[in-house]
């Protein structure tokens, strides 16, 4: 007899939808399996035989071929042993207990017939969705990964023989309802001093802008960056699903609490390959910089990375999403993030102290040429760190708490409200993402504006994402500000931010 059951094959984060054809003939005993399939799904054979032995059935002495459709798409992973499994019980006329519909089936399977969890189920689950499916078989604990999809069934299986005796149709479902508490962050108030840096943190994360730190060592860089996440605005519903498959590829989603709430932070470090970051694998998997979308991708010790390695960001800093171009095809993920950089300025650290540096002119010229001219001009705020003085710190608790996380976090969630309502037609949401043909439109600037901005344009030899970059932060600062329109005062400060980079970089310029 011949039977089919439909699954699912993921590449990246694309589904594409496979048909697992199975036909039970008389013939050579064999159990064949086509469909251009890697290894472990050709494995598949063995296991789902001892699966269906142990529910109670035996595989007739018979000429048994499953086909995976279409055949020219490539197939991996171990997600197809469980459609494999049903399609051969059909095949060998064993019923299948079934609600009225289309009907797919994803899992891994134990030889003891135990259902096991796999990656990628709730990019599945949603493209299924879409396209007519009208319930999804999925492992027991995939199941509350896969419920995020409302508008389908989700039937979570422990065992082969649950499919056979249709346990599953009367099992109630009791889900625990999860209480998600934010989590505990430190504090910016913690930090002492830096309230210049603080301010251009509060500015950065409003408008979903780059920055980078730069300062001596123990100035404080790392301490600001890792205090970010405690003012990053919420999620929307929306926000999490996108994150939460990306993580779900990955294999990385927890069976109590699937759904991801909080914008992540990643940290890497600067013996990290471009793989790491970008993407790896033959069929590339997402890498850190996809595994930061919606947050905040943090490279501490920013010249310390290789050259090679940073350039690659640059394009994905621009466009929001990695494009990985394989053999097996072409790979796109997300890349919406705003990278946090934190540097020195030479291989000792203490320059422009000339009384501590003890670097040479080329020593300091070769270590801060890592960082590329078009590799700065993605940066949209270049702030310094400095050292902070002993009588700071003998001040610091009289200090005033305007900047800690909370009045923070408040001010940065007002002011992405105020872009929500401006870009509520457009594809974005954040001031940093303002495309070029809307910059005459949002950014308007007064005369006094045009003037300051066309001297500082001369004096720092702008280019014109640069001149792009300043407009934007301006923006963002008169968000935070309440005014809609871009005054010169809001100008100044965003000049300001892009003078650091000049000063160490490039040739110095005055207003």
């Amino acid at each position: 007899m011949f039977s089919k059951v439909m699954t699912a094959a993921l590449h990246g984060l694309q589904v594409s939808f496979v048909q697992a054809e199975a036909d039970v003939s008389n013939g050579l005993p064999v159990f064949h399996m086509v469909g251009y399939l890697s290894s472990e799904v050709k494995e598949a054979s063995e296991r789902v035989r001892s699966a269906i032995r142990h529910t109670g059935y035996m595989l007739p002495a018979k000429r048994i071929v499953v086909n995976l459709s279409p055949a020219n798409l490539r197939k991996k992973g171990s997600s197809f042993d469980l459609p494999i499994a049903v399609a051969v019980l059909q095949a060998m006329s064993v019923n299948i207990p079934m609600t009225k519909g289309k009907a797919l089936w994803i899992g891994e399977l134990g030889l003891d017939g135990e259902i096991r969890k796999v990656p990628g189920v709730l990019p599945i689950v949603d493209a299924a969705k879409r396209n007519g499916i009208n319930i999804c078989f999925v492992p027991k604990e995939n199941e509350a990964e896969a419920a995020l999809v409302k508008g389908i069934e989700i039937a979570g299986l422990s065992h082969l023989r649950e499919i056979i005796d249709g346990s599953w149709i009367d099992r109630k479902k009791i889900r625990k309802e999860t209480v998600c508490s934010r989590p505990l962050y430190p504090d910016f108030s913690d930090i002492i001093g830096q309230e210049s840096v603080k301010r251009a943190i509060e500015v950065a994360v409003a408008g979903g802008h780059n920055i980078l730190f730069i300062g001596p060592p123990g100035a404080g860089k790392t301490m600001l960056a890792k205090r970010i996440p405690g003012i990053l605005p919420p999620l929307t519903r929306e926000e999490s699903i996108e994150l939460t498959k990306i993580y779900s590829v990955l294999g990385r989603i927890s069976s109590e609490q699937p759904l991801l709430e909080e914008r992540p932070f990643r940290e890497v470090h600067h013996t990290a390959s471009k793989a790491a970051l970008l993407g790896g694998g033959i069929t590339p998997l997402p890498g850190e910089i996809s595994m930061a979308h919606k947050g905040v991708l943090f490279l501490d010790e920013l010249a310390e990375f290789d050259k090679a390695t940073l350039e690659v960001l640059r394009q994905p800093l621009e466009s929001k999403k990695i494009h990985l171009v394989r053999s097996q095809g072409r790979f796109v993920y997300p890349a919406d993030f705003i990278l946090v950089g934190a540097m020195n300025l030479c291989p000792c650290g203490c320059y422009p102290d000339l009384h501590k540096c003890m670097c040479t002119p080329v020593q300091i010229q070769n270590y801060v040429g890592k960082i590329s001219q078009p590799f700065l001009d993605r940066i949209d705020i270049c702030i310094e760190v400095p050292k902070v003085t002993y009588d700071c710190l003998k001040e610091g608790a009289r200090i005033s708490k305007e900047r800690d996380s909370v009045k923070m976090r408040s001010r940065i969630c007002a002011a992405r409200e105020v872009q929500q309502k401006r870009f509520q037609e457009r594809e974005y949401c954040v001031n940093a993402l303002l495309e070029s043909k809307d910059m005459n439109q949002y950014c308007r600037l007064e005369a006094a504006g045009e003037k300051l901005m066309g001297q500082a344009f001369q004096a720092y030899g702008m280019t014109a994402r640069t001149y792009h970059k300043i407009l934007k932060v301006a923006r963002t600062i008169a968000d935070l500000a309440g005014d809609d329109q871009i005054a010169p005062i809001h100008l100044k400060e965003a000049i300001g931010y892009r003078t650091q980079d000049k000063k160490y970089w490039g040739r110095r310029g005055r207003l």
